[in-house]
C-alpha cells in the first residue's frame, strides 16, 4: 500500500477542521475527568460522557468510548474489560475517546489519578513524556511509523516500562476515514504527514496490574 493511498482524504477534509476537532474532543475528555470520582464503574462513566458530548454539540462517535479502570488500565482497545471494576480511593484510569465534529475525527486519551497512588502517577507522566519524546522525533528527525515505535519500545524499557504492542497508532481524516484503509502507524514505512496520524502510547508496570495510555494527533 503506497504513502499516497494510506494519506488519502475526502474532497470535504480541512486542515483547520480537523484541528478543531481534536480540540473539541480534548474539551470533551477534561469534561469526563471532572465527573470521575470514587465508586463510579465504567459504564457509569461511559454513560455520563454522553451528557458531556451532548454539552459540547458533537455529531456521533467514530468510535466508542473507552474508560479504563485499574487493572482495566493494562488492557489494549480490542480487549474487554474485566467487569465490575469501580474506581478506588487510590486509583488510576484513563479515557479513550474518538468523536466527529463538523464531519472530522478528534481522537485523544490520557491518564489520570486520584488519591495517592505515587506508582500509578509515575506511570501516567511516563506515557506522557514518552508521548512526546516520539513526537519531538518525527517533528526533528522525520522518522517513518516503523521507526517512531521502535523507538518508543526501546524508551519504554529504559525507562522500567513494560510496552503495549497492540497499541499501534492510526488514520484519522473526515469521517468516515476508513474508506481510505490507511493502515496502522506502526507499519507505515514512510513519514507519517502532519494532522492525518494518531500516535497510541500505552505502558504498563512491568510487575503490578496497571498502566498508562496517551494518544494524540501528530501535528
Amino acid at each position: 500500500m503506497t504513502t499516497p493511498f494510506r494519506e488519502a482524504v475526502g474532497p470535504g477534509f480541512d486542515p483547520a477542521l480537523m484541528q478543531h476537532a481534536r480540540e473539541r474532543t480534548w474539551a470533551a475528555l477534561h469534561g469526563i475527568r471532572e465527573r470521575m470520582r470514587p465508586g463510579i464503574s465504567e459504564d457509569e462513566a461511559k454513560a455520563e460522557a454522553l451528557e458531556v458530548f451532548r454539552e459540547l454539540g458533537y455529531e456521533r462517535l467514530w468510535h466508542p468510548v473507552l474508560i479504563r479502570i485499574g487493572a482495566n488500565t493494562t488492557k489494549a482497545y480490542r480487549q474487554r474489560s474485566d467487569p465490575g471494576v469501580r474506581l478506588g480511593e487510590n486509583d488510576s484510569y484513563f479515557i479513550d475517546l474518538g468523536l466527529v465534529f463538523d464531519g472530522h475525527e478528534g481522537d485523544v486519551g490520557d491518564t489520570f489519578v486520584i488519591g495517592h497512588a505515587p506508582q500509578r502517577q509515575a506511570c501516567a507522566d511516563a506515557a506522557r513524556r514518552l508521548f512526546h519524546e516520539v513526537a519531538e522525533a518525527w517533528r526533528t528527525r522525520g522518522w517513518s511509523g516503523q521507526a517512531l515505535y521502535a523507538f518508543a519500545c526501546e524508551r519504554a524499557e529504559a525507562m522500567g516500562w513494560r510496552f503495549n504492542h497492540a497499541t499501534k497508532g492510526h488514520r484519522v481524516g473526515d469521517f468516515p476515514h476508513s474508506i481510505h484503509k490507511g493502515g496502522d502507524l506502526v507499519d507505515l514505512p514512510a513519514t507519517p504527514s502532519s494532522g492525518l496520524w494518531i500516535l497510541e502510547i500505552q505502558i504498563a508496570h512491568p510487575t503490578e496490574p496497571f498502566g498508562a495510555f496517551y494518544e494524540d494527533l501528530l501535528s
